[in-house]
């Protein structure tokens, strides 16, 4: 008895230690609201956009749903902390395409990229006289969702390259019911499109789904939900932290492996993608951007990344 006692007072004293503990201080020393650089990048890295600026200007900030707009989550911060203009002016959400074109173009210092460029971006670059440097900094996945009412719990990646191809199109042709599969598609150079070419087509040159091609990540959701024959593409980040919303749709496991931060972590799902901190190599080493991008690669800026929800590297 007296055993389970002190044990208990230990477990206590433990989540009291826990409970009471410093919040963490990022900082960079000289950074100000003046000199933060401008930074772009992916829908879905959006929150790390706004997090990071407010964790290292000492902001206050919330995730809250914006049900004003589609009912996705995002980082709100406190503006009696850190002006609205600020974040208007220095931290942008241009879809990955476009902020690797800005960062190109120098309307943007550093971007957070949910995939590496693509031959075409790189050619941009190549033209501009411009050379990237892409550094991974977290982990994401690449995911396949279904209709809730689809009774496919489960795909393998050839059952995939199979339906994206045109060679399988009835959901009976892989274990589900008679009825026609609706493969929904991503615009050219978003960031899902570009995963879905290099991480599961290997090469494999899909049909043109012009009339099935969806324009923007939650309209994926927002398709896949009313149509009980479709199936589409995202990324895990974007649903989990942003959409949230679990009975809007449903996550196929793929190969038999269900994305799980613990399947994502240990590398066993088999479309595991990384999250990049991008800048120009020509970017001064003495610039804000260049001290930004160093941070996320230490520890503490690894610690930064994690309150975001994403797997730091």
């Amino acid at each position: 008895m007296i055993t389970r006692k002190l044990a208990l007072l230990l477990i206590v004293a433990f989540i009291s230690c826990k409970k009471d503990e410093p919040r963490p201080v990022f900082r960079i020393d000289g950074l100000t609201t003046e000199n933060y650089p401008k930074v772009d990048g992916s829908t879905s890295t959006q929150p790390l956009h706004y997090l990071v600026a407010a964790e290292l200007l000492g902001g206050r900030y919330t995730w809250q749903q914006q049900l004003y707009l589609d009912g996705t989550w995002a980082i709100l911060p406190n503006f009696d902390d850190i002006p609205r203009e600020f974040f208007v002016e220095r931290i942008k959400t241009s879809q990955t395409h476009n902020s690797i074109i800005n960062l190109i173009d120098k309307e943007a210092d550093l971007i957070f990229s949910a995939r590496k460029m693509s031959d075409d971006e790189k050619a941009l670059a190549a033209e501009a006289g411009v050379t990237i440097i892409e550094t991974p900094i977290a982990l994401d996945a690449f995911i396949f969702i279904a209709n809730p009412q689809n009774p496919i719990s489960s795909l393998t990646t050839k059952q995939i390259q199979d339906i994206y191809m045109g060679n399988v199109t009835n959901w009976q042709e892989v274990g589900g019911e008679n009825e026609a599969i609706i493969p929904f598609v991503r615009n050219q150079n978003s960031g899902s499109q570009e995963l879905m070419e290099s991480l599961v087509m290997n090469g494999l040159d899909m049909p043109k789904w012009e009339e099935e091609m969806l324009g923007s990540m939650m309209l994926v959701f927002n398709r896949v939900r009313f149509e009980p024959n479709s199936l589409c593409y995202t990324v895990y980040y974007y649903k989990e932290q942003i959409v949230r919303d679990r009975t809007l749709v449903k996550t196929l496991a793929v190969d038999g492996l269900t994305p799980t931060e613990k399947t994502i972590s240990n590398g066993s799902y088999p479309l595991v993608a990384e999250v990049y901190s991008c800048i120009r190599s020509d970017l001064d080493p003495n610039a804000m951007a260049h001290k930004l991008y160093k941070y996320l690669q230490t520890e503490e800026g690894k610690k930064l990344i994690a309150l975001s929800g994403y797997i730091p590297i």
